[in-house]
């Protein structure tokens, strides 16, 4: 079978687009051949989880799934009764990019908090821990945070730390949004750890599809406490594999060596050169910090139109032509100078 697009042409809507990375391939054809029992019994799971150990420390243990809302889902259901909520920023992914799936799926109710950043504050999480133990009000029980946000922010360590902190002395849960923890720990400089296991995460969803992998995510419990019947709500929501190796020796690829590291520093790297590639072209605004791999800017509607025909990617605020750039492992210099050099000629013209 020959190829149906042109691998030349790189895209800056979502580091989903993104291909596979050869690393990952070469793991799924090493994993491969013969048969392996089935449904997560088999060596390339045991050993995937022995790689999350070693990253979140020896009470962690890892259940992947095919995707991120799936992650999400299993995860926050693992940690609330029926008649329990969870708390999160109003522009989080779980509110604003799963269809509902939280409420309709998970059947979990959203305690929503606006942000000038992305990201919520122990003054921000008492906006909705309020009413316990009134039974005309879903009970506040879990905390989640996106590392990086929706808007491309970081949360650092001592952040996460005093929200987890402040979340515990309220008998609240606390759940990161990982699917792009990479980016954020190398943005930062520190182990996935301190991000997470030493900050007082208690459930973790850990992206990978788009840092490289060709599908699969996990919910990795930190704090077996704090999650309840991962296997069977796995199964319910569908996201038991059969042919579990193949995503677990993916991860093991990932997260064995530092594949996981370079991948994001790449993609991070290439955010800031958008970044101060895109900044002095007349007529083009940055609006938010580039803390990662996320570039948000304002532009002329009709350059935005004409642009996207070019190189696709997304508008976030269609109320103020707010757009949104991400780079991938596999964005290059180039990509991103062909990219700032399209943008300067449709400004010009």
């Amino acid at each position: 079978m020959t190829s149906r697009h042109d691998p030349r042409l790189k895209a800056f809507a979502s580091d989903n687009y993104a291909g596979v990375h050869p690393e990952i391939l070469q793991a799924i054809a090493a994993a491969n051949g013969g048969h392996q029992t089935a449904y997560g019994e088999d060596v390339y799971t045991e050993a995937m989880g022995e790689v999350f150990k070693r990253h979140f420390g020896e009470r962690a243990q890892a259940w992947p799934v095919f995707n991120g809302t799936a992650a999400n889902v299993v995860s926050l259901r693992s940690m609330t009764a029926h008649w329990e909520a969870v708390i999160c920023a109003e522009s989080a992914h779980i509110n604003t990019d799963e269809g509902g799936a939280p409420e309709v799926a998970g059947g979990i109710k959203l305690l929503t908090v606006p942000t000038p950043d992305g990201k919520l504050t122990p003054e921000l999480i008492d906006r909705q821990a309020w009413g316990f133990g009134d039974v005309h009000r879903a009970q506040p029980r879990v905390v989640s945070i996106s590392n990086t946000t929706e808007l491309g922010t970081l949360y650092t360590a001592d952040e996460i730390a005093a929200i987890c902190s402040h979340a515990h002395d309220l008998g609240l849960l606390v759940h990161l949004d990982g699917s792009r923890l990479t980016n954020a720990a190398a943005a930062l400089d520190v182990p996935l750890r301190a991000l997470t296991t030493d900050a007082g995460v208690d459930v973790l969803s850990f992206g990978g599809t788009k840092i490289g992998l060709l599908y699969g995510e996990a919910v990795v419990v930190l704090n077996p406490a704090a999650a309840t019947g991962v296997d069977y709500l796995r199964k319910t929501f569908m996201q038991l594999s059969s042919k579990m190796r193949f995503v677990s020796a993916q991860f093991e690829a990932l997260l064995s060596g530092d594949l996981w590291l370079r991948n994001a520093r790449q993609a991070n790297a290439m955010g800031r050169r958008l970044a101060e590639a895109v900044s002095g072209i007349p007529g083009v605004r940055l609006t938010r910090p580039v803390e990662a791999n996320a570039v948000f800017a304002i532009l002329p509607r009709d350059v935005t139109e004409r642009l996207a025909k070019r190189f696709r990617f997304y508008t976030w605020n269609e109320a103020t032509g707010e757009v949104r750039w991400m780079c991938a492992f596999d964005t290059t210099e180039a990509d991103v100078d062909a990219f700032a050099a399209a943008l300067a000629d449709e400004m010009r013209a």
